[in-house]
């Protein structure tokens, strides 16, 4: 509740109204609950106060809707009573009930006072006492996130601000004095520098050496209390060592804490003299020991003073690859975690697991017909998920560790299966030749995270009524885990009686339910899945609207559940040859159809819908063409038929409006007018007019759509299915899909991939390392399987040196994908004790110079006396578990560039890691981290010699832990997502107010479903970060892009491209701050993350060297200014061609560097460049091409001056007449312009004119808007009015917020508006 932003929950919903006046919100049919809704969401917050024991009173803001609870969640949190856990708030005497919302508990309101009184302890109370105190004490301490537990995970942004940046921050009156500003960046972080040390990653915080409060904490051996001492009320025993060296023994009891007189060695209960009964554990050791007292107070000082973003837990866990060496320190709490819940029991329910899926179900039948109760179903799915995720991903950790027993422990190991904490695991092998037709153990092991893939679709389209189970796929120690969650009864009755939908053989026996198909049918045209007929073994037509290994199964629970939903996509030809079938022309060139390793490749959503979209826009293109013949035709008989309206009319107008419904958001633009003639076909098609029908039929046949009276495009995902067969009567629709299929094969080809380099080439995208380029093909469905192809199609075209930095990110990808294929199978043969010992060896092997790695066996340190040969293997693999130590570089290179071949079909051409680097220009420590975020292998922190021969590189010690790698559904946040739209189109329009408020009310919406934390929340403070910088608050802005930071570090990683950019975003903001030092820090630790992930040749680099070289010259370093801004210009020459205005605006920026150092001649010669360029691209008579010119005049009279001068002095000696030369400092101002010129941010000046007009245009507007309140919807256009201001409207082309979107935002949704960053309006 602290941690909203605004004040509380509270606010969230009030903008629901205007949204809805506004037209944002597409209300649901049938939605009446409007009105209460208004007044739920008018409740405001009210204050409390709160009266503690020994403090003073003190007054609580809270909210109606929240929950005592939260309260008390506050209480524990706060540095004054965070040592209290065990207490009820009371309201004159009446205890309030913990899980009460505010708002119905009688006689609160505001200004109530809240007592809070000490209860009595219970075992479970103690014990939860004893983690909080424990929490408290390890808060500053980081050991959680770097060994990614708890969801806790790393943030370095106040290393590098020293602190807060706002107005509470330490140094704020620092910022303009400029003698104190050593800008001097490390040797590392120049231009051109070629190491790349490791150890900058993780800087070593000051606040992590924590004030020790005691030596030691523990459960003492004499637990659990005999019974006579329970029936005193001793709950436990605790074990204590303070500081100062004594050791006491404590007493847990339901009165509280006291001192008893047992010793290490003798139990005696009785308690010590004085005892120092307290009520918490704190009071008691504050009493005895003086060194806590200082030092526990003082760490809550410390602790409250951080950013609550740097220590709220994240909604899924964020591993590190690197850690320092971290002492083990003696922790009871974890102790007792090892033993107890890790094993099995969820830490605070009481003595039962949680039943997954009916919490999981449950979620998701909570009604949603308004905003307040979508937002509660929404914020519960997601909660649950979240914890699914977490209890899985741990339970498939403890089934590959072996620490659960499994349900078939008498079959191979391979066969087992598991259950703990109600969730069902499953290994990725196939068992009992399931997949046998289709690629064995390798299909198996794609297998589940297709049928993820399935799930995730399945859910966001959210039918009510259909369900499908939690799934989390995780891949650890080189096996791969499905964990699911159980559908009630299921266990009980064999797979054969229980499925009634579908088929368990792949297509032999199917059957189907009318019930399914009704509940599948809804979802067949968001999914584009054809309703089809399959015949079974019996040779009987059964109808299905899914593939055919899609089950259903009704629960116990009387639930319809759709599991194995592997083949929810169309297969891809491009990689499933099939006997006798032809693929077009487009695949042939490029070597299709390719035998793959399984038969289960399918296209993408996000493929299937690029295809549909891009047939509805032939579809359009082709009816008007013949539209266009016909009326040309036609145009005098037309009159006389317009009023014979027919039945027909209505079906074909709602079927229109579903087709249009969600396919046609993009590239509409040039497309209007073929849109209207469209929609006059659909209203014209009646017996009327059959030459309209016709022009319909035809288009609709020639783009393959399923209805001849509408566009409707769908796939059948059974054809080419292995063991499907189809009846007679459906032939000629099976060829149709045939087609179908082969086409989106081909488009995926011909279309996307070069559709993916295009915008490479034009930067608007731009991947840093190989997460980002994955996601940007995923994007525009490519699968990583054509990554080979891709790169080749890089080679081939013309623009090739300007795709250097995406080749060479695909090239190390490539590498790094083949060798965590090979590093999969290489770990399964390796026992737990040889693993430290078996990674550091493959690492030698893979980035290593030393030309001879040698394993160290485990046996080394442990040989035991007796040779036992009789040991039995319960390995999971199957070779001797010694295998792997045989492994060279030369042979692991060699299966690298054949599996690279195999799967990627690409050529690698080198044999070993140091060919590899020269030949491509890469990276080893870039290497090293794509293969340790792949894998889940955490490294130590420390500079690696990779280029000695001498010796390995890496040592058994240098392994510190293996992680797994969790694929988990996301879900999302529907309404916030909606009003962010808006928003974002409210700013592209231009109404940045507007589209301000409907940002912090989507925030607002986002704290509610996802807490606190989550990256959409990142993108949304990084937009009103922008906004509030646009409209001049720039304070405001540092603390929303602050935020931004500490959450993209959190949630995506301290070194992920996206934390990059948010620091270059937040150091603007800081130099508009006035704050330079801290704005080079950040500046100078971006650029160090950019090369540590990528390299120095990267277009993104450009812009940051501008950005450096900019506050330098402000702070006039010249010559290091100048290193950064000549690196920026040959990087932009390389990217951007050396006639572009990026390369013109860059050369000028040197120019006045070396105007400011008085060499003109160098500043003429660049701006001469400059000038060059502006004439050549915008002609002489530009605004950009005058200025240029100005200033070359300038520039010249200034050298001119100076060469007087020297001239004077060389003639008179010292008695010469010298005239004073300006040499000026440029001002703050000037810089902080060029600044936003780069970064693609424009402030636009209005004139007094230009704000009449549009106060005029608006008001015009308005009352137009008042006179179509009459009830009919607003034209388009005119949803965008201002309804609460006249706020001036900025002409739309003139605002490019920014340069461009980073493509790891939003699945396709960019968040910024496209804006050059070369400053020409």
């Amino acid at each position: 509740m602290a941690l909203m932003n605004g004040s509380g929950p509270h606010e969230s919903l009030k903008g629901e109204k205007d949204a809805r006046q506004n037209g944002h919100e597409e209300a649901d049919p049938g939605e009446d609950g409007n009105d209460q809704e208004v007044i739920v969401i008018q409740d405001t917050g009210f204050t409390v106060k709160i009266c503690a024991p020994a403090i003073e009173p003190f007054s609580l803001q809270v909210s109606p809707q929240e929950m005592v609870q939260e309260i008390h969640q506050v209480l524990m949190d706060r540095e004054d009573t965070c040592h209290r856990t065990c207490f009820s708030l009371q309201l004159d005497g009446n205890v309030l009930d913990n899980f009460a919302e505010l708002k119905t508990i009688e006689g609160l309101q505001e200004g109530s006072l809240l007592k809070v009184v000490e209860e009595p302890y219970t075992v479970r109370e103690a014990r939860i006492h004893v983690r909080h105190i424990r929490d408290l004490l390890k808060s500053l301490d980081p050991s959680d996130a770097f060994n990614g537990v708890d969801c806790n995970s790393l943030s370095f942004l106040s290393v590098f601000t020293e602190g807060d940046l706002g107005d509470s921050g330490k140094r704020k009156k620092k910022g303009t004095e400029m003698e104190q500003i050593d800008c001097t960046p490390p040797e590392h972080i120049l231009p051109g520098s070629k190491e790349r040390p490791l150890c900058a990653l993780q800087p070593q915080n000051r606040d992590w050496k924590p004030l020790q409060c005691l030596k030691v904490l523990t459960m003492s051996g004499w637990n659990p209390p005999p019974g006579n001492r329970k029936m005193h009320g001793d709950l436990m025993y605790l074990y204590v060592i303070t500081v100062e060296d004594r050791h006491v023994s404590i007493t847990a009891s339901t009165r509280g804490f006291y001192l008893n007189q047992s010793t290490a060695y003798t139990f005696n209960p009785k308690p010590a003299n004085p005892s120092f009964l307290s009520h918490s554990l704190v009071e008691l050791l504050n009493q005895i020991s003086p060194t806590f007292k200082k030092n526990f107070s003082a760490l809550q000082k410390k602790r409250v003073q951080r950013h609550p973003f740097e220590r709220i837990a994240t909604p899924f866990q964020v591993y590190s690859w690197t850690a320092p060496q971290a002492e083990h320190a003696m922790d009871c709490v974890r102790a007792e975690d090892a033993y107890t819940s890790r094993l099995g029991y969820e830490e605070h329910i009481p003595g039962q697991t949680r039943d997954w899926n009916e919490e999981l179900q449950t979620t998701r039948e909570l009604p949603r017909k308004n905003l307040p109760e979508r937002l509660l179903r929404e914020r519960a799915i997601f909660k649950v998920h979240s914890d699914f995720t977490a209890a899985a991903t741990r339970g498939a950790m403890a089934v590959i560790d072996g620490n659960v027993m499994a349900i078939n422990p008498s079959e191979e190991t391979k066969m087992q299966m598991f259950i703990w904490n109600n969730i069902f695991f499953s290994l990725g092998f196939d068992v009992r030749d399931h997949y046998k037709d289709f690629g064995g153990d390798v299909a198996a092991y794609v297998a589940p995270t297709n049928d993820l893939n399935g799930v995730r679709t399945y859910n966001a389209v959210d039918v009510e009524g259909l369900y499908t189970l939690g799934t989390v796929v995780v891949d650890y120690r080189g096996y791969r885990v499905t964990a699911q969650s159980i559908i009630p009864g299921i266990l009980e009755r064999e797979q054969e009686q229980s499925v009634i939908y579908g088929s368990i053989d792949f297509g032999k026996t199917v059957v189907s339910h009318p019930k399914y198909l009704e509940l599948l049918e809804k979802t067949s045209r968001p999914l584009k899945i054809q309703k089809h007929k399959v015949l079974n073994d019996k040779n009987e037509e059964v109808e299905l609207c899914s593939s055919v290994e899609c089950k259903g199964i009704i629960g116990n629970d009387g639930r319809h559940y759709i599991l194995d939903l592997l083949r929810t996509f169309p297969p891809d030809l491009n990689f499933l040859p099939v006997e006798g079938e032809e693929m077009p022309e487009e695949c042939k060139k490029m070597g299709f159809p390719k035998q793959h390793r399984h038969k289960l490749c399918c296209l993408r959503q996000e493929l299937v819908d690029a295809f549909v979209e891009h047939r509805y826009l032939l579809f359009m293109k082709l009816a008007a063409l013949q539209l266009m013949q016909q009326k040309a035709n036609k145009q005098e008989s037309s009159s006389a038929l317009e009023n014979g309206a027919s039945p027909e009319n209505g079906t074909a107008d709602s079927e229109k409006a579903e087709s249009e419904d969600g396919k046609i958001d993009d590239n509409v633009t040039g497309l209007d007018q073929v849109k209207e003639l469209a929609e006059t076909i659909a209203s014209d098609d009646g017996a009327v007019d059959p030459k309209s029908r016709e022009v319909i039929r035809n288009a609709c046949k020639a783009v393959g759509s399923i209805s001849d009276t509408s566009f409707d495009i769908r796939f059948n995902p059974d054809i080419f299915s292995p063991g499907v067969r189809f009846p007679e009567s459906s032939k000629e629709e099976v060829q149709d899909q045939k087609q179908l299929l082969k086409d989106a094969a081909a488009f995926l080809l011909s279309c996307q991939i070069p559709g993916l380099v295009k915008d490479c080439l034009d930067h608007t995208v731009l991947p840093m390392d190989g997460a980002t380029l994955a996601e940007a093909m995923h994007q525009r469905g490519i699968n990583m399987r054509y990554l080979g192809k891709v790169i080749n199609f890089i080679t081939k075209t013309p623009g090739r040196a300007q795709l250097d930095h995406i080749y060479k990110i695909g090239i190390s990808e490539l590498i790094t994908r083949s060798a965590k294929h090979i590093f999969k199978t290489y770990l399964q043969g390796v026992e737990l004790s040889g693993l430290s010992a078996a990674i550091s060896h493959f690492l030698n092997c893979f980035l290593s110079s030393f030309p001879n790695p040698i394993a160290h066996l485990p046996a080394d340190e442990l040989v035991s006396k007796k040779k036992n040969k009789k040991r039995k293997n319960r390995n999971l693999g199957n070779a001797d578990n010694t295998a792997w130590a045989s492994m060279t570089p030369q042979e692991l290179w060699k299966n690298i560039c054949s599996e690279a071949k195999n799967y990627f079909d690409f050529s690698l051409e080198c044999e070993n890691a140091d060919q590899a680097v020269e030949v491509y220009n890469l990276q080893k420590i870039t290497l090293l981290r794509e293969i340790s975020l792949k894998t889940g292998v955490q490294i130590l922190l420390k500079e690696y010699n990779f280029d000695n021969r001498h010796k390995p590189t890496f040592t058994e010690e240098d392994i510190l832990n293996i992680f797994p790698v969790v694929k988990h559904v996301n879900p999302k946040a529907s309404d916030a997502f909606h009003f962010f739209q808006s928003g974002q189109a409210k700013v592209q329009q231009g109404f940045l107010k507007e589209g301000c408020e409907l940002i912090n009310e989507a925030l607002n919406l986002f704290n509610n479903v996802y807490g606190a934390m989550h990256v959409e929340i990142c993108a949304c403070l990084r937009l009103l970060a922008r906004l509030n910088y646009i409209m001049g608050d720039y304070s405001e802005a540092l603390s929303n892009q602050q935020k931004a930071v500490l959450m993209s570090e959190r949630v995506l990683g301290i070194e992920h491209p996206n934390t990059i950019q948010e620091y270059m975003h937040l150091a603007l903001y800081c130099f508009a701050n006035s704050q330079l030092s801290t704005a080079l820090n950040l500046l100078y630790r971006a650029r160090y993350l950019m090369l540590l992930v990528f390299g120095e040749d990267h277009p993104e680099m450009a812009l940051l060297d501008n950005n450096i070289g900019l506050v330098l010259h402000g702070v006039m370093e010249y010559d290091l200014s100048l290193r950064f801004l000549e690196n920026a210009l040959a990087i932009s020459s390389k990217y951007h061609g050396s006639k572009s205005l990026k390369v013109a605006l860059s050369h000028h920026l040197v120019a006045r560097v070396y105007e400011s150092k008085a060499e003109f001649r160098s500043a003429l010669q660049h701006e001469k460049e400059g000038y060059t360029i502006y004439k050549n691209q915008l002609g002489e008579h530009h605004e950009k091409t005058k200025e240029s010119s100005e200033y070359l005049k300038y520039l010249t009279q200034q050298a001119v001056a100076l060469q007087r001068t020297m001239n004077e002095i060389y003639k008179n000696g010292s008695n010469a007449n010298i005239m004073p030369l300006k040499f000026t400092a440029p001002s703050m101002a000037s810089v902080l312009e060029q600044l936003n010129i780069i970064n693609g941010i424009l402030f636009i000046p209005l004139s007094q004119k230009d704000l009449e007009n549009l106060k005029a245009e608006v008001q015009r507007r308005q009352q137009l808007q008042e006179s179509m309140k009459g009830g009919e919807q607003l034209d388009p256009e005119d949803k965008a009015v201002e309804e609460k201001e006249a706020e001036p409207r900025m002409p739309s082309a003139a605002i490019p917020l920014t340069q461009r979107t980073p493509q790891w935002e939003h699945d396709s949704h960019s968040l910024e508006l496209p804006g050059s960053g070369d400053g020409v309006k």
